[in-house]
């Protein structure tokens, strides 16, 4: 069933990305472009996940917003309206135990690989939020805030945000107290005192230091060879 697109607050109606830069690679005969963004990778638990989208030259979705700038209705009437309009879409995720394993930047890269692999198609330039370049393939082009700016990644930034936030409300259902329906696997002062009093979940990323001082209750502890002190590195 078709959805109504989110009436927009007053505070977005004068920060809509744009398509300067995909219609320049389109005019430049780049015919596949694709809009990356990643989610997750903050978080505490559950995957990092990695959005790819491609749009078409001849059709617009109006009301599409970084999905940070969205509140989670917002992002939720969207997503069926974006998925409907790209070309092509894909989200790749790289599962907690990944992120423990092979630290946060090589599980960002598998994400995007993964992501870019689920298009079906073989992009001719790949526009990438943000200043490192994780997808590593082909003509690539870093954007800093490119999810505010360009309507390819910021599609992929709603439909990745969207995927992923669906999956942790499943998993609260797996995992009652931690709050996981609504900090989505996110620091927060309920995630925070479940961890203090029951110790991580199956799905909790396992190798940050700072989770040397909670209980271990049925869940193996994750030691890094180069222990991670933080969420990224």
């Amino acid at each position: 069933m078709a959805t109504t697109a989110p009436r927009l607050r007053r505070a977005l109606k004068a920060k809509a990305p744009g398509l300067s830069v995909e219609r320049a690679l389109w005019d430049a005969g780049h015919d596949v472009v694709v809009g990356v963004d990643e989610v997750g990778r903050g978080a505490w638990a559950g995957p990092l996940s990695v959005g790819a989208a491609v749009l078409p030259r001849d059709r617009r979705v109006y009301k599409v917003r970084d999905s940070k700038m969205l509140t989670e209705p917002e992002r939720e009437a969207l997503f069926e309206r974006i998925a409907a309009w790209c070309v092509a879409w894909s989200v790749g995720h790289a599962p907690h135990h990944e992120c423990d394993e092979l630290g946060m930047a090589e599980a960002q890269r598998r994400a995007g690989a993964r992501a870019i692999a689920g298009l079906g198609l073989e992009p001719d330039f790949v526009l990438i939020d943000g200043n490192w370049d994780f997808v590593g393939v082909g003509r690539t082009r870093k954007i800093i805030g490119g999810d505010a700016t360009s309507l390819s990644i910021s599609a992929a930034s709603v439909l990745a945000k969207v995927t992923r936030d669906r999956l942790m409300r499943a998993e609260a259902e797996n995992y009652p107290g931690y709050g996981f329906d609504a900090n989505k696997g996110y620091p927060g002062p309920r995630h925070k005192a479940a961890l203090q009093a029951w110790g991580p979940t199956t799905i909790h990323r396992r190798s940050w230091a700072f989770m040397d001082s909670l209980p271990w209750t049925g869940v193996t502890r994750f030691v890094r060879p180069d222990p991670q002190g933080s969420l990224f590195d």
